[in-house]
């Protein structure tokens, strides 16, 4: 069997790097990654009101994939300490009755692997949108494993799933794949911590950069970024854009979903809500954010 796999990657070694094929991947990765790691994965256990970490053990795959914070009740507000994947901490300030701290939050960055851009994201259920219960194809480093295509058929890719503390977050290697060297490279040069509330932390070395607060591709935010919610429930993405308009696009994760959607730029974040329209006017209107 690993015969077979390593005829697999043995082709995947000619490098493309015409201009044409790095516009396609561009285009085509964001959304299509989105859509999988933002779609319904079933309700998540319930997280025990006593802690703010992600629940379950470092090796299941199983795990609710998300942090609760705990929330401060001001008023009719609540107020919720986070922590972007880039380490920057911020205040957010919310009307109670969106109960932004329950819906759960989770990191997305993008990243450049020898010049390649791939999305990494934190998917709610790693036995529901990427292992199936199987088994990798291979095993590239102590906390990275390979893995085929999900059977959705949402993303072609193969998926190298990397695990930090509790946390399991998923680069998926599309359209165009990299090399065997190039898989090893990001397994080697992506790194992760867990802050004491539960946040992941992440930093890069050689041949692996994360893209910076207000980075686009394709017109698209792929800089530090927050995820609340999501599948069939409402979503909020909160992305660091230090010099956001009214006309930049809202990320992938929500222009990817059915429900309708809206945004809003304050105070060098933008804001991006899909759902109900009482749900994100409310949000829209509402959330406040200090950067810290």
């Amino acid at each position: 069997m690993a015969d077979r796999f390593d005829v697999i990657e043995a082709g995947g070694r000619r490098r493309r790097r015409w201009i044409g094929v790095a516009v396609v991947a561009a285009l085509l990765v964001v959304p299509a990654v989105s859509l999988l790691l933002s779609r319904d994965p079933g309700p998540p256990p319930p997280v025990p009101a006593a802690t703010s970490r992600p629940v379950g053990t470092p090796a299941a795959d199983e795990i609710p994939n998300t942090v609760h914070p705990r929330a401060v009740r001001k008023g009719a507000d609540e107020v919720i300490e986070v922590v972007f994947p880039d380490g920057r901490r911020a205040e957010v300030r919310y009307p109670a009755e969106l109960a932004l701290a329950g819906l759960g939050v989770r990191p997305f960055q993008g990243v450049w692997v020898d010049g390649q851009y791939r999305p990494l994201s934190a998917p709610q259920s790693v036995a529901a949108e990427v292992s199936k219960g199987g088994r990798p194809l291979r095993t590239l480093t102590p906390n990275v494993t390979l893995w085929p295509p999900p059977p959705s058929g949402v993303s072609k890719g193969d998926v190298l799933l990397f695990r930090f503390g509790p946390w399991r977050v998923a680069l998926s290697d599309q359209p165009v794949a990299l090399t065997f060297e190039q898989r090893l490279a990001a397994a080697e040069g992506l790194r992760g911590t867990v802050t004491e509330d539960g946040y992941l932390v992440l930093s890069a070395r050689g041949a692996v950069r994360l893209a910076r607060p207000g980075e686009t591709v394709a017109g698209l935010s792929v800089g530090p970024q927050l995820w609340f919610g999501g599948g069939a429930g409402p979503m909020v993405v909160l992305t660091q854009a230090p010099h956001c308009r009214a006309a930049h696009a809202a990320p992938s994760a929500i222009l990817s979903r059915t429900q309708p959607s809206g945004a809003v730029c304050r105070d060098g974040v933008q804001i991006a809500v899909s759902g109900t329209e009482e749900f994100r006017g409310k949000a829209l209107d509402g959330i406040r954010i200090t950067l810290k």
